[in-house]
């Protein structure tokens, strides 16, 4: 029986304008087991990057709960939820927000330095190792400057699974490249996870990338519904 890696269960958004209410989300349900591949499509604007940010406890919901290996993130305080970000969840963004100072390698091993009582080489060899799995091995020394917008892409891939997360979650990972560097990026997505068993959660407006993975919804109208 496969594990439930995230749950969210009556989950709702509110923003205030002045003395109005605006609802981006009202009622959403949602459950993903391990080695899932989910899209959730919607136009820009519909509240997607919205619900991603409170799956991903980067933000509060208004009403409605998020639970993560078990664990509701309402009843944990702040540092418990990075924490369990940082062990539980890797995030891959449209665009890569590398460090430009740092070496791809410091940039993909950055997340297990957060941790204490690491091995600084055991963190390098596995960031070197990721680096060769998105075809950036010989990349490890450039710094994000010297790089393509699909090398870049691939090195915040490496990055979002240098802690072996359970769950990745991609918000529109390929709407800053064009159509065929986008899709390397998008076939990576799918490889890796097919290679790790990370549970995946990619949000986009793109529907024929979307179609690629086995579970889709569609965010409408404050709701989200099976395509």
């Amino acid at each position: 029986m496969s594990e439930t890696v995230l749950e969210a269960r009556g989950l709702g958004k509110d923003f205030w304008e002045g003395q109005s209410v605006l609802t981006v989300l009202s009622t959403i349900d949602l459950a993903v087991e391990c080695g899932d591949r989910v899209a959730i499509v919607g136009a820009s604007g519909s509240g997607k990057s919205t619900l991603l940010h409170l799956l991903g406890g980067l933000d509060q919901p208004t009403r409605g709960t998020v639970t993560i290996q078990g664990r509701a993130l309402s009843r944990l305080r702040e540092r418990e939820r990075a924490l369990l970000r940082n062990r539980t969840l890797g995030f891959v963004y449209q665009f890569h927000h590398l460090l430009p100072e740092f070496t791809l390698l410091e940039n993909v091993a950055m997340p297990l330095l957060l941790r204490r009582g690491v091995s600084l080489t055991a963190v390098r060899q596995e960031a070197r190792g990721l680096l060769g799995e998105v075809g950036l091995a010989d990349r490890a020394s450039h710094r994000p400057a010297e790089l393509s917008g699909g090398e870049r892409q691939r090195a915040a891939v490496a990055r979002a699974l240098i802690t072996r997360p359970a769950l990745l979650l991609a918000d529109e990972p390929t709407g800053n490249l064009d159509p065929h560097t986008g899709e390397g990026v998008y076939e990576l997505l799918l490889a890796l996870n097919a290679r790790h068993g990370t549970a995946l959660v990619v949000v986009t407006h793109e529907t024929r990338l979307a179609e690629r993975m086995e579970r889709r919804f569609r965010l409408d109208e404050t709701t989200l519904s099976p395509l």
